[in-house]
């Protein structure tokens, strides 16, 4: 299941499948702030791209929440793997932090003249954020960046797990407002 659109020069697509099997630039790390990788997308990412991935992850040491650092990609097919704390659901401001750990991840990926890169639904699992909420707010973000930004990107993607999380991300992608 695919689903996409082209705004200036850069395609925006939504599909099911392992963000770890991503031929990108770059891959989105839902991480925690003290970017120990032992759980979801993060322990995938580990498993299938190295140790490497943690070790230079523990050159940052801690990642406040809507900020992002970047890392090689090990044995990924991914060059980046470019990591992000999203919020935890309940503590406050949830929205706003995402937006700000969306954009934060898109201008690290731009200063680093990234053509590619490819994102989970940030914050949805075990930090519980709504899956619609995340993806109304992940998808108008990227498509307004892409839309008032010079950048560099061309493909941007957003990896979903499973057929309910792409479901429900393909409802508001519908209703992206371009």
């Amino acid at each position: 299941m695919v689903n996409k659109v082209k705004i200036r020069n850069t395609t925006i697509e939504i599909m099911q499948g392992d963000i770890t099997d991503r031929n990108v630039d770059a891959i989105v790390n839902a991480a925690n702030n003290e970017l120990q990788h032992g759980g979801g997308v993060a322990l995938a990412i580990v498993k299938k791209g190295g140790y490497v991935i943690q070790e230079e992850s523990n050159k940052f040491g801690f990642c406040e929440t809507g900020k992002a650092v970047i890392t090689t990609g090990g044995n990924l097919k991914a060059n980046f793997v470019i990591h992000t704390p999203g919020p935890i659901y309940g503590e406050g401001d949830e929205d706003k932090k995402l937006k700000k750990a969306i954009l934060c991840c898109l201008n690290l990926a731009n200063s680093k003249n990234l053509k590619s890169m490819a994102f989970p639904a940030i914050s949805t699992g075990i930090y519980r954020f709504p899956k619609d909420k995340c993806a109304k707010i992940m998808l108008n973000t990227i498509a307004k960046y892409v839309k008032t930004k010079d950048t560099d990107l061309r493909e941007i993607f957003v990896v979903l797990y499973d057929g309910e999380t792409y479901n429900i991300f393909d409802k508001e992608f519908k209703n992206l407002k371009i």
